[in-house]
């Protein structure tokens, strides 16, 4: 029974760590900052506006250069979680969620996403909205890429998440503004 408790829960996870530090993608010398357009889909909370970090759907158009389309900060959850989120849009008109200087816990089945719904609260909530798994996170701490699959639907994603898919719990979470 202590075997398999170990192997659910894999306790070890809580004193282990790695880092990656991934290059940025695309020239560096050419990111612009851009305000996405509001999402006119996408309600705000109270039925206010949508607010500017609302995500516009992925553009065709290819630009020439790196483009930063919102970023947050992350917010701790179930697990101490710190750093920064940002969508870039590439030159040839792909998207990519880039973590910067990324410290949070290591555990089983931890994967990146993005969800409709906001940073913070419940740590439970995120399975319940609408969510993009950009797969396993590369490692706990450091600068990593995930490259957004092309035609994905970005509508209404305006949250990168730290999600352990085991317990459904989300480590911390960044509200893209």
């Amino acid at each position: 029974m202590l075997v398999v408790g170990a192997a659910l829960f894999q306790p070890w996870r809580l004193f282990t760590s790695s880092t990656v530090n991934e290059a940025l993608p695309g020239p560096a010398s050419e990111i612009a900052v851009t305000t996405p357009a509001p999402d006119p889909a996408s309600p705000a909370p109270n039925g206010a506006s949508p607010s500017p970090g609302t995500l516009a759907p992925p553009s065709n158009t290819a630009s020439p250069t790196t483009a930063v389309l919102a970023a947050g900060a992350f917010q701790s959850q179930e697990h101490p979680t710190s750093g920064t989120a940002v969508l870039l849009r590439l030159p040839d008109g792909s998207h990519v969620v880039r973590l910067e200087n990324l410290a949070s816990s290591d555990g089983p089945d931890v994967k990146v996403w993005l969800s409709d719904l906001d940073a913070g609260g419940d740590w439970f909530k995120y399975r319940s909205g609408k969510y993009l798994d950009l797969g396993l996170i590369k490692a706990t701490h450091g600068n990593q890429n995930y490259t957004i699959p092309a035609g994905a639907d970005l509508q209404g994603l305006r949250t990168v998440v730290l999600w352990c898919d085991r317990f459904s719990v989300a480590f911390g979470s960044a509200a893209l503004q």
